[in-house]
């Protein structure tokens, strides 16, 4: 068994998938419709027709899908050059900052409200760890 990734609900399939491609930079694989999954192997589900999928049952909450309960990360070669193009364009969590084990991250959020963390590669991130 090897794990292949987390597919966050989303309301809107087609806003998520347009945020996704302009603000990331991501490009869709495959459109399924209710499905997406982008070249990196990342992948977005419409929530209505999952929930029916899995469980068996309409949907009853109209709230968010994004509940703080998760992270959702990607790296960027040039974090200061993606949260310059990102940032006018999202809610923050906040900028740029060094983490405490020494790579630089920006925290926002997507459309449905999942917390999306932009980092620098761990590999370059050691090579900057103050000594």
């Amino acid at each position: 068994m090897r794990f292949v990734n987390p597919i966050p609900f989303v309301r809107d399939i087609n806003r998520s998938k347009e945020f996704y491609e302009e603000r990331l930079g991501l490009t869709v694989l495959e459109d399924f419709g209710t499905f997406v999954l982008f070249a990196s192997g990342f992948a977005i589900h419409e929530g209505r027709s999952l929930e029916q999928t899995v469980w068996r049952s309409e949907p009853v909450s109209t709230e968010r899908y994004g509940r703080r309960n998760l992270l959702l990360y990607f790296e960027h070669d040039d974090v200061d050059a993606a949260f310059e193009r990102i940032a006018p364009h999202v809610e923050l969590i906040h900028p740029v900052e060094r983490q405490a084990w020494g790579q630089r991250v920006f925290r926002f959020y997507d459309p449905d409200g999942h917390a999306i963390e932009v980092g620098e590669p761990q590999n370059l991130a050691s090579l900057d760890k103050p000594d």
